[in-house]
């Protein structure tokens, strides 16, 4: 059944601590929420570990994305339509999925933990994993710049998100600068830079590879909803190899 059909089913018990937890319980019931939990860490429960990294990867992107889209204080019709659009188009969510990740993040969104909070929970579960660290900061920017802009409150949100991931600041400018229209944007996916050599460009780009190929990704507790997400990073990775390859028209 996995941790969907236990979410839906009302089975899981308590699942998560910490703020996250939190935004479960309020939002399931207090079946779901440790009122005890003082720390991030997570209750053992009917989930295994695999599970309670996807449910926690599921719950802390809506509750961030709640509060990065709250962050200047009013939220558009177009912020509202660039969540469902990710929801159906980049992860490809069932109805009773989106109905699940909407409820999580409105709730997230008048919730009392902050995006610092869901961020340094996140951080601890996943700092060993750092393609599912570089994802969230992309999932951030992406929905971000649905609507063309970057705002400076927005942004402030992510780089302090990106600072508790340990990115640097030239991590940090390579994702951002995917999202910039020039060529640049694929040095930028492959984590180069233009004045990197071919030889360094075919290193980046099979160590990106090896990183971000489905099945490795599917080992690192990535929730299933979350996959073609993923996979179409690994396309962009392809991509973007391509594109540089015929540009430089190397071999």
């Amino acid at each position: 059944m996995g941790w969907f059909g236990k979410l839906i089913g009302g089975t899981i018990g308590f699942a998560l601590g910490g703020p996250l937890g939190a935004i479960l319980g309020t939002t399931f019931g207090h079946a779901f929420d440790s009122k005890n939990e003082t720390d991030n860490r997570y209750k053992k429960t009917l989930l295994s570990s695999g599970e309670q990294a996807q449910l926690t990867f599921f719950v802390a992107t809506f509750s961030m994305l709640a509060k990065l889209v709250k962050v200047d204080k009013s939220i558009s019709k177009e912020e509202i339509d660039s969540i469902e659009k990710f929801m159906l188009h980049d992860l490809g969510l069932n109805p009773e999925s989106r109905r699940i990740a909407m409820n999580i993040f409105h709730t997230a969104m008048d919730s009392q933990g902050t995006f610092r909070d869901f961020a340094a929970q996140f951080y601890e579960e996943f700092q060993s994993q750092p393609q599912l660290l570089d994802l969230m900061i992309d999932i951030l920017l992406r929905v971000s710049v649905a609507d063309g802009f970057l705002s400076e409150d927005e942004e402030n949100l992510i780089l302090s998100a990106a600072r508790t991931f340990k990115f640097t600041e030239e991590e940090y400018r390579k994702l951002k600068s995917k999202y910039v229209r020039n060529f640049e944007k694929y040095f930028a996916i492959l984590k180069s830079k233009s004045s990197d050599s071919n030889d360094q460009i075919k290193k980046h780009y099979r160590k990106l590879v090896l990183e971000y190929h489905p099945d490795t990704i599917a080992s690192k507790g990535l929730p299933e909803e979350f996959m073609k997400f993923a996979n179409d990073k690994f396309r962009e990775i392809q991509e973007a190899y391509e594109v540089i390859k015929k540009e430089r028209r190397f071999g």
